[in-house]
Formats: C-alpha cells, sequence, structure tokens
C-alpha cells in the first residue's frame, strides 16, 4: 500500500471556511492566518514520513514487561524524540511555561495526522496534554512552575489514573487511599486500563491519580487528585530516587497494541508520593478538564482512524481488478463497481461531516477560553464529537474491510488492525452511552435546553442564509424541526429518556454533520469533491436523523425496555 497521505487541503478549508479560525487572531497574537499552511505542511510531512511507519511495528511487536519495567515498541522511542526536538509539544501550551500559546485548533490538527498514522504511539503525548491541562487549571502555583515545563516540551509524560478493578465508569466506589503527611501524601492502591502507565520514552513519568483521603465524604464528593512521579525530584528538580509506583502488568488487548495497558500499584512499600491537585475531596472537577480535553480527543482518534482506513480503502479499490462493466472492456478495478463506489462514497462523505464537526467543536473550545457563550456550545458539542465520530469511525473501518472482501479479513493487509484500534474508541473516555446521558443528564438539562435552543436558531438561521443547493436546504430544515422536538421531548421527560439518550445523541451529529457539509458548500472555496460529498450525504446518510427521532419517540415515558430477565428464558 502507498501509505496514509495527510489532508491537509481539507483540514485547512474545514479550519479557514466552516470553522472560521481567524476568529481567533485577536485572542492568540502568536498566531496569523500565514502559519497556518507551513504548520500543516510540517504536520503533514511528520505523520507521513516519521510517524506512518511505525505503526505496523507497534501491532505486531507490542510493549513488553521487563524487571517491573515495560519497554514500549523499538521504533517508537526515535519518533518521540523528533516529536520533542521539533517542538509539537508545544504548540498551544502557555508561553510561561514554554510554549507557543497558539490556538488548540491548531494542535487537533497536528494530532489529526499522527492519530491517523499511528494511534497508539500519539496516545502517550496526547494524554501529556490532557495532564497539562488539568495542572495548569487547578495546582498550586509550585507544582506548576516545578512540572509543566519539564512535561511541555516532551521531557516527561503524564497519565490519568481513575479506573479500578471495581471503579470503571461508578467513581464514586473508588478505594485508592491518600494518607496525609507533612506538606505531601502517600497513596495506597491498584489502577487499572493505564494508558502508557509506563515506558522508557521520557525522563520522568507524571501520573495524575483520584484517591480517597480518610476521613473524606462517601461518594464522588470524597476524591481527591493527586500529582504522583514515576521519580522524585532531587534538590535540582531533575528526576532522582524511584517513587513506590510500578506497573505490575500489561492488559493483551483486541486493538491498540503499540500503546501499554498498565495495572499500575501505588503504595507497595511506602507508599507513593504525591502532591495534591486543587483542594481535597475537589479532585473530580480536576479530573473533568482532562477527561473533557481526552473526550474530544477520542472524536478526534476517531476521525483519524477513520481516514486511515477510508485511504486504505481507496487505493485497495482503485488497484484491484476483478470483474466486468457494461461498456467496459477487459477488467475492471472494483471502484468501478456500484456497491463498492457506494461504501467509498459513504465513508468520504461522513468523513467529511465528522471532519467538519471536529475543527468546529475545536475553534469552539478556544473561543471558550474567554467567552462564557462559546463555554457553553464547546459542553454542549463534547458528547457528541466523542459519541457520533467514534460510533461512525466503527463503521467506516468496518466498511474499509468490506472493500477489501477477503483480503480484508487477512490481518497482513493492515486493514484489520484499524478495525480493531477503532474498537476501543466508543467504550474509553466514558462509553458512548455515558456520553449520550452527560448530553441529555447535563448539558441539556444545565440550562434548560438553552444551549440546544440557541444553537439550533444558528443552524435556521445559516439556512435562511443559504443561496445554493435549496433542496438539500429544506430536507436539513425538516431535520432541525424534528431535533428541535426531540429536544423538547427529553427535556419535559415525554420519553424514557436514558434509553433514548443514545439516539438524540446520534441524531444531534447526524444534523451537525449535515448543517456543516452545507455550510462548506455554500463558500466559494469549496471544491467539486466537497459539494459531491455533500450531494451524497443528503441523499443517503442525512435520513438516519430522521430514523433516529422515531426511535425516540419509541421510548415511552411510561414503558421501560423489558427486563433483561426475560431474555433468558
Amino acid at each position: 500500500m502507498g501509505g496514509y497521505q495527510y489532508p491537509a487541503t481539507e483540514i485547512k478549508f474545514c479550519l479557514e471556511h466552516i470553522a472560521k479560525l481567524k476568529r481567533l487572531e485577536a485572542q492568540f497574537p502568536n498566531y496569523s492566518d500565514d502559519l497556518l499552511e507551513p504548520i500543516l505542511s510540517e504536520a503533514g510531512k511528520f505523520a507521513e514520513q516519521c510517524v506512518s511507519p511505525t505503526n505496523r511495528q507497534g501491532d505486531l511487536d507490542p510493549p513488553k514487561m521487563v524487571d517491573r519495567c515495560v519497554q514500549e515498541t523499538a521504533t517508537f522511542k526515535p519518533v518521540y524524540d523528533a516529536l520533542q526536538e521539533a517542538a509539537w509539544t508545544t504548540l498551544s501550551a502557555p508561553e510561561e511555561f514554554g510554549g507557543q500559546a497558539l490556538p488548540r485548533a491548531l494542535e487537533v490538527a497536528f494530532n489529526e495526522g499522527v492519530q491517523s498514522a499511528n494511534l497508539s504511539f500519539s496516545l502517550c503525548p496526547l494524554l501529556t496534554q490532557g495532564a497539562v491541562d488539568a495542572i495548569e487549571t487547578h495546582a498550586s502555583d509550585e507544582l506548576k512552575s516545578t512540572y509543566l515545563p519539564n512535561m511541555i516540551s516532551g521531557k516527561w509524560t503524564g497519565t490519568m489514573n481513575l479506573t479500578e478493578p471495581s471503579a470503571g465508569s461508578d467513581l464514586a466506589a473508588i478505594k485508592t487511599k491518600a494518607e496525609r503527611e507533612g506538606d505531601h501524601y502517600r497513596i495506597y492502591g491498584q489502577k487499572i486500563f493505564i494508558t502508557w502507565g509506563d515506558h522508557q520514552m521520557s525522563e520522568n513519568i507524571i501520573h495524575l491519580v483520584l484517591a480517597r483521603l480518610p476521613d473524606a465524604p462517601e461518594g464522588v464528593k470524597g476524591i481527591s487528585l493527586f500529582l504522583v512521579p514515576k521519580y522524585l525530584l532531587d534538590e535540582n528538580g531533575q528526576p532522582g530516587r524511584r517513587n513506590d509506583v510500578f506497573p505490575i502488568s500489561l492488559e493483551h488487548k483486541l486493538g491498540i497494541h503499540g500503546s501499554p495497558t498498565c495495572v499500575m500499584q501505588f503504595g507497595e512499600s511506602e507508599g507513593a508520593l504525591g502532591y495534591l491537585v486543587g483542594q481535597e475531596n475537589n479532585g473530580l472537577m480536576a479530573m473533568f478538564t482532562m477527561m473533557n480535553n481526552a473526550r474530544q480527543s477520542v472524536g478526534l482518534q476517531g476521525l483519524a482512524v477513520a481516514e486511515a482506513a477510508y485511504q486504505m480503502a481507496l487505493e485497495y479499490a482503485q488497484d484491484r481488478k476483478q470483474g466486468n462493466v457494461r461498456g467496459v472492456e477487459g477488467k475492471v478495478a472494483i471502484a468501478e463497481h456500484g456497491d463498492v463506489r457506494r461504501m467509498l462514497w459513504q465513508m468520504a462523505s461522513m468523513l467529511s461531516a465528522m471532519r467538519a464537526l471536529m475543527y468546529t467543536a475545536s475553534v469552539e473550545g478556544d473561543l471558550a477560553k474567554i467567552d462564557k457563550s462559546h463555554l457553553v456550545r464547546n459542553e454542549l458539542y463534547t458528547p457528541i464529537v466523542k459519541g457520533w465520530l467514534t460510533e461512525l469511525a466503527l463503521e467506516i473501518t468496518s466498511t474499509s474491510v468490506q472493500v477489501f472482501g477477503g483480503m480484508g479479513f487477512i490481518e497482513e493487509t493492515g486493514v484489520a488492525q484499524l478495525y480493531r484500534d477503532a474498537r476501543i474508541l466508543p467504550i474509553y473516555e466514558g462509553t458512548n452511552g455515558i456520553q449520550a446521558l452527560d448530553l441529555v443528564g447535563r448539558k441539556l438539562k444545565a440550562d434548560k435546553g438553552a444551549g440546544m435552543a440557541a444553537l439550533i436558531e444558528e443552524i435556521s438561521t445559516d439556512l435562511a442564509s443559504f443561496a445554493q443547493l435549496d433542496e438539500h436546504v429544506q430536507a436539513l430544515s425538516l431535520q432541525v424541526k424534528l431535533l428541535q422536538s426531540s429536544t423538547e421531548l427529553m427535556l419535559d421527560q415525554q420519553v424514557n429518556v436514558s434509553e433514548a439518550a443514545f439516539d438524540y445523541m446520534m441524531q444531534s451529529g447526524y444534523v451537525l454533520g449535515g448543517w456543516l457539509l452545507l455550510k462548506g458548500a455554500q463558500d466559494a472555496a469549496a471544491d467539486e469533491a466537497w459539494l459531491a460529498k455533500t450531494n451524497f450525504y443528503f441523499d443517503h446518510i442525512l435520513l438516519r436523523a430522521n430514523t433516529a427521532a422515531e426511535s425516540i419517540k419509541g421510548f415511552k415515558s411510561n414503558q421501560s425496555i423489558p427486563n433483561v430477565a426475560l431474555l433468558n428464558k
């Protein structure tokens, strides 16, 4: 296969003409229009030439435990060193701690390429970015000045430690303990599913750990967040003595083989020394800063893996000769067969809708730092970005395998890896069912639907101003009205909200995707391919929003889905 190609042209179009990146110039003095193209160009080269060649080895030669340490795939460290040397880890970080203070949207554009090229590798710097956010927002000035410069430079990496054997989505069940000891704490407990919990690529690893103090209230209100370094710092602020935290095993996973998923033991002997981030018993708020970053990032992972799978399918379909088509002599590429062509256009149109939403949300996230109205919009987008994009990623990677036919089922072609890698995306950083409940139970009800009403009003205003593709404008106007009706059903609890929430999330995604595709199609910069993908989406994909709306009405408030015990009969 020819290898991954970074979609710089479409990313640039989404940022400039749909997300309106130019709006950020006043907020980010270090950014100007002339930076976008060179950043995308260099991001593409790094993803294609440096990261992509390591992807297959990560899948075939995963990390191993050696003497209570994790040894990552051999080809990964040179890539990480190149990442650090080129200062890619500093893009959106504050200048005060060595960052470039550029919009997060540019970091998202860089991350898309790295994630498409090698999802397993990308998770290491990605989690560090989230840890930096949490420390910057909630930690003391002393912790910030001590840890952020080296984390931002990439010299040190970060992790997120939430999950325990008995505490998955239910964080109230956390049992990891923290005991006060002078100006620090001792941490005791076990965490599971810790991505990049240990490795040798950086000089230190900074673990953010949820734990409970002895006198803490029960439930989530009694959780605190602690910074626990792998190596304690010496008098010069450099990594010195090993802290009492170790990986004790690695998980054997369906996908993302190159990413070490660790079981971490804190406090096997004297207790892992940790420092409080924020206030005691207020750790969940600090962790949610990291998790909200992670949730949009997982949506980006869905887009990235789906893009890689689509590119492989397109190349294979154009090269593979099979069968005949009426009016054409000899064997034809399978891309000429109607059903294969349908699958390729289906993937392509959904990808463009996904990308438009991803970059719209990323710019909204930058604006949210200074404007509360944008904060509400960004919070509304987050569960949709995570949920809708990852659900479509599963579909696209599966469709890619289908395009390959029998060869797709053979591991050597590589497309099966992407299918396996994508399966985690609707699960981690909050399952998509939890994203849907967050959308309805928190984001929608927090302001009694005002945020969604403002979004629907903006879409309706745009539709009234669109001068082209009137048939699509009418179709989307109908779907917007149906979304408004579904919103009212959810707010008034005229349906069983917990059961209908997933369909509501998906309905929202399909409507937003249609809106942003159509918004792009109105722009003079839209090329023929964008217009064709918009047409395909409106003819064949947007109708799924209608199906979701009908399904929502079926979850009647006075009639729950039957008890699962009935399935045992």
